[in-house]
């Protein structure tokens, strides 16, 4: 077992303040960063947007001590990583951790076992997120072979947003007045907006390839608010894998990608040098009723000149033709449920699915949007003067001030949380029918409680109110198998015989189709408590999220092991 020591230090980019003692793997490049002929200070990991890449192997323990030079709080999250007895090292702020405050630090300490794929890690506090954020890629253990045809190179391309605001003020302001929130200036590749801006031909990812090549593309949606369609013109992708699991190999155009999920896809290259170069393009995929950022981010592939080829000199390269994809509709929903039901499980002898075919443990959880009144003496911009809000089963989380895992294994949740979260909604209605006249959410910081190796089966439900859309929903600390989906009304009675229990997707993050629903099993192994909301940071934002607290079980490896000593206090 290899131990890894990364120094992420976390700073303003403008910020000279820098502890010496640590800066030996802080790359410091830039004093600000500009896109679209916009300079802004941003918060960053060592300078760089997006952050520096992380890569480790299956099996590896790492230890990524984060030190806070920014005034504001911080935390960072390993998305997708099972944390299996380390919920400590999970990141939440105040789930399973209180944040790191200016000038602390923290020691992220946590081993990957049995994963290997594409992940990501990201800040998880307000919308950070949005410039912090940056790859985690975890490879097979050393001589273990990828059950696809090996990559002449892989490439990371991950999807995030450019904003010329401070995301923070503009959640702040939304916050306030209770109405949807200012949208993003620009999608980016790799921190890039690419051509199709104003001012920023100069920032395009520029993918060079070799003809005849494979290579292996790894692809992250680390974008706040939009899930994307993805297409390079006139190439397939063979999509291998999903949220660091091995799928059955299947060819497309054009890949979608909610925020939070990661896709891994072969790009095989032409056999012959091609007289083109080719645009890659990735727009949303919108079905809510709130605006959005309603662009295109490019980047370009381009196929590097054979050395015998003298016919084609870098100038003439300039002439080339570009070729640009066609991507779906921006509402097209048909296309987002014939691209997730591709989606199999490999469930082969060596990557099996272990699907639990028994359920102990039956939840049905509405996932949608809602109101809040307005405060006195205030005016409110949400639906008819109220504040937008979010809710799973009708209830808006409300952030505590203390973190849930401290509560928990301490056994001091008086005050800061109830175990009475509803297994189902307290007031059943047509969730995708004509929306009830009452849309005010109740608000609490409530958890379900699961002892240890709990079977649990969970119908999500997307509902109408102010609007049916799609929702991704994250469940942190587990993987699960999504079993089956449709679209109105879940049937408990009908829909049950056609899941899929053989080899069923297994993720981290699916969406909860528009005006319709979604069936997950999962096998409560992991002691702790974790997180679970929708990862359009909005929504999130509105409360849509709880949390599970599982036991321990009898076992030494099945308990949560205590705090660090340098666990943050809040």
């Amino acid at each position: 077992m290899e131990a890894h020591e990364l120094y992420i230090i976390i700073r303003d980019v403008t910020n000279h303040l820098i502890d010496h003692s640590e800066t030996k793997l802080a790359k410091i490049r830039h004093q600000n960063v500009t896109r679209l002929c916009h300079t802004k200070s941003m918060v960053t990991v060592n300078g760089q947007f997006p952050g520096p890449r992380i890569v480790a192997r299956e099996g590896d323990r790492l230890l990524i001590k984060v030190t806070n030079h920014v005034q504001k709080n911080i935390t960072i999250h390993w998305h997708g990583i099972r944390q299996l007895q380390s919920g400590w090292a999970d990141g939440p702020a105040y789930v399973t951790q209180c944040p790191i405050q200016t000038g602390q630090s923290y020691v992220y300490n946590y081993t990957i076992n049995g994963q290997r794929g594409t992940l990501f890690w990201h800040a998880h506090i307000s919308w950070l997120r949005s410039t912090l954020y940056g790859p985690l890629i975890v490879l097979p253990k050393l001589n273990a072979q990828y059950p696809f045809a090996k990559p002449h190179k892989e490439v990371p391309i991950i999807f995030g947003e450019w904003w010329n605001a401070d995301p923070e003020a503009v959640i702040t302001q939304a916050l306030q007045t209770g109405g949807g929130p200012n949208i993003s200036d620009a999608y980016t590749i790799n921190g890039l907006p690419g051509p199709l801006y104003n001012c920023s031909h100069k920032d395009t990812f520029r993918l060079k390839v070799k003809p005849g090549k494979i290579y292996l593309l790894r692809f992250i949606n680390a974008a706040l608010n939009d899930e994307l369609f993805f297409s390079i013109a006139n190439h397939t992708l063979t999509v291998v894998e999903a949220d660091a699991i091995y799928v059955k190999p299947f060819a497309t155009n054009t890949i979608l990608i909610a925020p939070g999920q990661t896709t891994n896809v072969l790009l095989k290259t032409k056999s012959h040098y091609p007289n083109a170069t080719f645009l890659m393009t990735a727009r949303p995929y919108a079905t809510g009723l709130g605006t959005f950022d309603n662009s295109t981010v490019a980047g370009i592939l381009e196929y590097k000149i054979p050395a015998n080829n003298t016919h084609h000199s870098t100038a003439s390269l300039k002439k080339l033709p570009l070729l640009k994809p066609i991507l779906p509709a921006l509402n097209d929903t048909s296309f987002a449920t014939n691209f997730t039901n591709k989606l199999r499980s490999l469930a082969s002898a060596q990557f099996p699915a272990n699907v639990p075919q028994k359920v102990d443990k039956h939840f049905f959880f509405t996932v949608g949007l809602g109101t809040s009144p307005c405060p006195q003496n205030q005016t409110c911009q949400g639906p008819n003067g109220t504040m937008f809000s979010a809710s799973v089963n009708n209830v808006s989380y409300t952030q505590p001030t203390t973190a849930l895992l401290q509560a928990h294994f301490f056994g001091q949740s008086n005050g800061v949380y109830t175990t009475d979260f509803p297994s189902k909604p307290l007031v059943p209605f047509n969730y995708t029918g004509t929306p009830p006249n009452n849309t005010m959410v109740s608000n609490g910081t409530k958890v379900v409680v699961l002892p240890f190796n709990t079977s649990v089966e969970l119908v999500m439900q997307d509902t109408s109110i102010l609007g049916a859309e799609s929702h991704p929903l994250h469940l942190h600390g587990f993987n699960f198998f999504v079993v089956g989906q449709g679209f109105g009304n879940y049937d408990p009675n009908k829909d049950p015989a056609n899941f899929n229990l053989v080899d069923p997707i297994e993720r981290n993050t699916i969406g909860v189709p528009s005006g319709g629903w979604v069936a997950i099993r999962f096998l409560a192994d992991n002691p702790g408590v974790w997180f679970m909301h929708c990862h359009l940071e909005v929504h999130t934002s509105w409360g849509l999220k709880m949390a599970w607290a599982v036991l321990d079980g009898k076992l030494p490896n099945q308990k949560l092991l205590p705090p660090p000593a340098d666990l943050p206090k809040c």
